[in-house]
């Protein structure tokens, strides 16, 4: 029984970790859907729930093995720890925020995936970055200065995170809870060339 890996991208300031959060509280009590924390080379700041390393800490998880995905953006090393996969091999459904720069490795590490890409209007999104607080005012700016072209990869589900958190965290675990039940992404949503998916037991609730 294989589970499903669900990758969350989009933009600086689009609120992805905010709206994993709300999804993560409404399956607080469910084992079979998991929200990985990355691991970055980042000291803990406000709104954000990542394990903090040394870079020469995260070089050495790095050559040992720990992670089973990795990348680098705005000058930090990000890591999502090997133990997703043994989770997704299980059954379970694994929703992490990633990099669109990791999507075309997906398929050599899980077989079922999924893409969820979170927009926002660069005024709102200005607005965020500006007031959460993890940056300066130069970082803020070479963020906003970042080119945020859609993903290679096709989409499974896009929220524009204009309105409330919520509201866009609901869209979410709506989605999220349909995989958990056993339906391809592909019947759940626009966005991805509909193909044959292999059928996946139900995972007890």
């Amino acid at each position: 029984m294989t589970g499903t890996f669900v990758a969350v991208v989009g933009p600086s300031g689009a609120g992805k970790d905010s709206v994993l959060d709300v999804a993560r509280k409404r399956f607080a009590a469910d084992p079979s859907v998991v929200f990985p924390r990355r691991i970055i080379t980042r000291p803990y700041g406000p709104g954000e729930d990542h394990r903090a390393v040394t870079i020469a800490e995260f070089a050495e998880l790095a050559h040992g093995g720990a992670f089973a995905l990795t990348w680098r953006a705005h000058g930090l090393d990000y890591g999502i720890g090997i133990d997703v996969a043994t989770h997704v091999a299980d059954g379970a459904v694994a929703v992490v925020n990633v990099s669109r720069t990791v999507l075309a490795d997906l398929p050599q590490h899980f077989p079922r995936f999924a893409v969820v890409r979170v927009t926002v209007s660069e005024e709102v999104r200005r607005a965020r970055l500006t007031q959460r607080g993890r940056e300066d005012h130069t970082t803020v700016r070479a963020r906003l200065a970042r080119p945020d072209p859609a993903p290679d990869h096709a989409i499974d589900l896009e929220i524009v995170n204009d309105g409330t958190v919520e509201e866009a965290g609901a869209r979410l675990a709506g989605f999220v809870r349909r995989l958990w039940l056993g339906h391809p992404a592909s019947e759940i949503s626009i966005g991805r060339t509909p193909q044959k998916a292999a059928s996946r037991p139900k995972v007890p609730r």
